[in-house]
């Protein structure tokens, strides 16, 4: 297990832990002891989950399992209440960050409206769990675009849809880009969240954008160590740890991600093994994909389209700055394009402001298919 994992995991199974173990003296505690007595009330949450969160529709479908993409077996999950529902393609950020050991329930509500299939992309979550390190070398942004479309002509071949529906968020919404560019004819649009729009920019304008709100907000503490860290770029991780700090607590993402992680503990079929894979994919796919990512050409993600192309943002985002996101979408040429800004909103808005998100999405693409 390593240092990641076990403290995610015990910042979310500290207070279960404490009750269940109150009796006993700190000295005869042991990590893998505690974890033994949490056992069943993580199975009580996982059968609950499972008959809280099931597709229950006669023409609904639930599916979950390995698919052949690229050479390697990959992870996906198919769910919705209407087979004859549109497809909505969800790639997860991160890199590495895969949604489906949540998203069983952080997508419960559009299940009524889309078939969501959900992606463990190359070198994340159970698709790094079944192929493991060894497949790291073939982590490249052209690969998981080749992935992607891949798995697009397989959905709609084996769900019988013309065209499927593509959303990205944050690393997501450029492997979005690319995959909405190179096959157009299988997607009816792309919708970007969290848009990454100028990788060489991003940091340095989130960096000001924080600086801007926490002097606004006169947060003493706030301005101290982001004035403490500068401008980007940095010589080590420390400035962007600062960075992501400030951004999770201006944006409330940090109850976003304290939830994401609870959901993840109790996924109906999941292990802790499965949920440390997850961690390690995401420490994967980040050494090999960021790199790759943060010296994108802008040029590359912008210019022409062949599908309709929206940005649903949160109003704030400083991971990817809305600013950036408005001055891409108003330079590239598309049959269709649209941004929406949500009030309240960063990074996390497609989680965090469901509701709204979902709103904004059905608006947009439903009248495409129709």
């Amino acid at each position: 297990m390593t240092w990641r994992s076990t403290t995610a995991l015990l910042f979310i199974c500290g207070a279960a832990l404490a009750s269940l173990s109150a009796q006993e003296a700190p000295s005869e505690r042991s990590e893998a002891g505690e974890f033994q007595k949490l056992e069943p009330v993580l199975k009580f949450l996982r059968t609950r989950n499972a008959r809280d969160y099931a597709v229950t529709t006669p023409n609904g479908i639930d599916e979950a399992n390995y698919v052949k993409i690229g050479g390697l077996e990959q992870w996906i999950t198919i769910r919705g209440e209407d087979r004859k529902n549109p497809v909505l393609l969800l790639l997860h950020g991160g890199p590495g960050d895969a949604t489906n050991p949540w998203g069983y329930a952080g997508f419960r509500n559009w299940l009524k409206y889309f078939t969501v299939v959900q992606w463990d992309q190359r070198g994340a979550g159970r698709t790094f769990g079944r192929n493991g390190a060894a497949a790291a070398s073939t982590i490249t942004i052209e690969r998981m675009v080749q992935d992607g479309v891949e798995l697009a002509e397989l959905l709609s071949k084996k769900l019988q849809k013309e065209k499927i529906v593509l959303v990205g968020h944050s690393w997501g919404s450029i492997l979005g880009v690319f995959m909405a560019k190179a096959r157009p004819e299988l997607f009816y649009a792309f919708v970007g969240t969290g848009q990454v729009a100028d990788p060489p920019r991003n940091y340095a304008v989130a960096y000001t954008a924080l600086v801007e709100r926490a002097s606004r907000e006169g947060n003493a503490r706030a301005l101290q160590e982001l004035n403490d860290v500068g401008p980007p770029p940095y010589k080590d991780g420390k400035g962007f740890a600062i960075q992501r700090k400030w951004a999770n607590l201006f944006e409330g993402a940090d109850v976003f991600i304290a939830s994401m992680m609870g959901f993840a503990l109790t996924a109906p079929g999941y292990s802790l093994g499965d949920i440390n894979d997850w961690f390690e994919g995401q420490n994967v796919s980040a050494e090999h994909l960021v790199p790759q990512t943060s010296v994108l050409d802008p040029k590359l993600l912008g210019g022409e389209f062949a599908v309709p192309v929206f940005v649903i943002q949160g109003a704030e985002d400083f991971t990817t700055p809305t600013s950036l996101a408005k001055t891409y979408l108003n330079s590239l040429h598309a049959p269709r394009k649209a941004l929406a800004t949500i009030d309240g909103a960063g990074h996390f808005a497609v989680f965090t402001k469901q509701d709204v998100f979902l709103k904004e999405l059905r608006a947009r693409v439903l009248p495409l298919i129709r």
